[in-house]
C-alpha cells in the first residue's frame, strides 16, 4: 500500500458534519431539480463520456467525493468497474440506496491508501474544492501515483480568485466549510506538477445557480 502521508485538514470533521446535514436535501435536489446530474448538463456529460471512453479497459475507476453516487452510477451504466467514496456517511447511505449495484465506502480524499498504478481512472468531480490549498497538491499527487500509465484523472471545481466561507447550503441548511476557488491555469499547473499531462480543459460560465467552473482531464504518461 502507499506510504505517502497526506496532511489532515484542520476542518475535516466540520466539513464531514456539514455534508451529513445537507445530504438529505442534496439527494432530493438531484432527483427533483437535476443539480449534480450530468445528464441534464450536456457539456459536463460530454466530459464524463470522454473520460469513460478514455479509461475503458484500463482497470478500476474511483469516484472520490461521490456524494449520492450520481456519476458513479452513470459510469457503471457505461460498463466501467467503478466505485465511490465520500467523506459523509449520510451521503454514502444515499448512494447505496440509489445505486445498489455499485460499491461505496466512507473515506476522505486525504484518507485514501491507494496502491501505486492500481487504477485506470480517478474522478474528483466537484468534490475537491473544500481541500485547503496546501492539501490539494498532495491529494493530486496521490491520484497520479495510483493511476496506471495511460490512466486518466478528471476533476471539476469552482473558478475564482478568493476563498468563500459557506454558512448555509442546499435549501438553507447550516454548514461550515470553505470553498477554495482556483483559476483554471492554477489548477492545470497543480495537475501537471503532480505528474500528469493535461489533455483537455473545459471552462464553464456562471449560470443562475452557480458561478464559473472548470473541468480538467489529464493523463498519466505511459
Amino acid at each position: 500500500m502507499s506510504s505517502h502521508r497526506i496532511d489532515r485538514p484542520a476542518d475535516l470533521d466540520l466539513v464531514r458534519a456539514s455534508y451529513d446535514r445537507v445530504a438529505d436535501n442534496y439527494a432530493d435536489m438531484v432527483l427533483t431539480t437535476g443539480i449534480g446530474d450530468i445528464r441534464r448538463h450536456p457539456w459536463q456529460k460530454a466530459a464524463i463520456d470522454a473520460f469513460a471512453d478514455s479509461v475503458a479497459g484500463l482497470g478500476p475507476v474511483l469516484d472520490v467525493g461521490c456524494g449520492p453516487g450520481t456519476v458513479t452510477g452513470y459510469l457503471a451504466g457505461r460498463g466501467l468497474d467503478v466505485s465511490g467514496v465520500d467523506l459523509s456517511p449520510r451521503m454514502i447511505e444515499h448512494a447505496r440506496r440509489l445505486h445498489p449495484h455499485c460499491r461505496f465506502d466512507v473515506a476522505s480524499a486525504t484518507e485514501l491508501d491507494l496502491d501505486d498504478e492500481s487504477l485506470g481512472g480517478v474522478l474528483g468531480w466537484w468534490s475537491l474544492f473544500n481541500l485547503p490549498r496546501t492539501v490539494l497538491p498532495q491529494v493530486l499527487a496521490g491520484f497520479a501515483r495510483a493511476l496506471k500509465p495511460g490512466g486518466h484523472l478528471v476533476t471539476a471545481t469552482h473558478v475564482g480568485d478568493e476563498d468563500l466561507v459557506r454558512t448555509e447550503a442546499y435549501g438553507g441548511v447550516p454548514v461550515s466549510w470553505t470553498t477554495h476557488q482556483w483559476r483554471p491555469e492554477q489548477l492545470v499547473a497543480l495537475v501537471e506538477r503532480a505528474g500528469l499531462r493535461t489533455v483537455a480543459e473545459l471552462r464553464l460560465p456562471a449560470d443562475e445557480h452557480v458561478g464559473p467552473g472548470v473541468v480538467v482531464m489529464a493523463r498519466r504518461p505511459s
